[in-house]
C-alpha cells in the first residue's frame, strides 16, 4: 500500500493514528511525502503519535512501514506515473500530476494561486503552474474562498473559486473540481457558487466541465460521476 502526502498539516494527517491497517502485522505501508527542512517523513508522521497527542505510540504500529521523500521530480508505482510541483502554502507543500492509462489527473488541495507571500517560488510560479496542469483530464484544486473573503485570508495558502476557474481555463483542462471547501460553507452555498462559475466559463466559450468535489462520488475520465 502506497500513501502519498502533499504536506503534514493536521487536517491532512490526523486520521492516520486511527487507520486500521497500521495495526495489522500483515500489511506493508509505504508513506511518501515532502521532507520539511531537516525533518524526515518518518519523524513527521510519527510525531503526531507522541504521548501529548495520542495514547498509542508509533513504536506499537504493527504494519511494516517504509518512508520516502518526494520534494521534486517524479515517482512510479505500478501503472501510475507521478510528477510533483511545489505550490504556495505554508511549509513545503507539493501538488501531484498523476498519469494512468493515457489520462492525466492533477491534485492540488492547498495552493494560493495569486498570493505573493512565498518569494522563493517566484517569479514564474503561475506560468509553471499552468504548464503543470496543462491539458489535464481532471484538475482538483483548492477553492476555499470567495473573492469577497480572500482579502481577509491573504497569505493563508488557499485560493478562490474564481482563481481556480481561471487556472483551469488557462491550462485547458477537461474537467475541474473545486476542492478543499471551507468547512463553514453549506452544500447549498457551494452549489450556488458552482452554478455561478459555470456561467463564467460558458461566457468565455469554454466547454470545461465544472463541479465541486463531493465525498463518496467516483469520477470517470469521460466526464460523468
Amino acid at each position: 500500500m502506497h500513501i502519498f502526502l502533499t504536506h503534514f498539516h493536521w487536517d491532512h494527517i490526523q486520521g492516520f493514528p486511527f487507520f486500521a491497517p497500521l495495526y495489522d502485522p500483515e500489511d506493508v505501508i509505504k508513506v511518501i511525502g515532502p521532507k520539511q527542512k531537516d525533518i524526515d517523513v518518518q519523524n513527521l508522521f510519527a510525531g503526531q503519535m507522541g504521548p501529548i497527542y495520542f495514547p498509542v505510540p508509533f513504536s506499537l504500529v504493527a504494519a511494516e512501514m517504509e518512508f520516502e521523500h518526494l520534494n521534486d521530480g517524479g515517482y512510479e508505482v505500478g501503472d501510475f506515473e507521478l510528477e510533483v510541483m511545489r505550490v504556495r502554502h505554508p511549509s513545503f507543500v507539493i501538488g501531484y500530476k498523476i498519469k494512468i492509462d493515457g489520462h492525466v489527473i492533477c491534485f492540488i488541495p492547498d495552493n494560493e494561486i495569486e498570493g505573493d507571500m512565498y518569494p522563493e517560488l517566484e517569479p514564474d510560479f503561475r506560468t509553471r503552474l499552468v504548464d503543470f496542469c496543462g491539458d489535464a483530464d481532471l484538475l482538483l484544486h483548492d477553492s476555499m474562498y470567495t473573492e469577497d473573503e480572500y482579502p481577509h485570508r491573504h497569505g493563508w495558502g488557499h485560493s478562490t473559486f474564481e482563481q481556480t476557474l481561471q487556472l483551469g481555463l488557462d491550462a485547458g483542462v477537461n474537467k475541474l473540481l473545486f476542492f478543499h471547501h471551507d468547512p463553514m460553507r453549506t452544500d447549498y452555498e457551494i452549489s450556488a457558487i458552482v452554478a455561478k462559475m459555470r456561467e463564467h466559463a460558458a461566457r468565455s466559450g469554454s466547454g470545461m466541465i465544472i463541479d465541486a468535489a463531493r465525498e463518496g462520488v467516483d469520477y470517470r475520465m469521460d466526464g460523468d460521476a
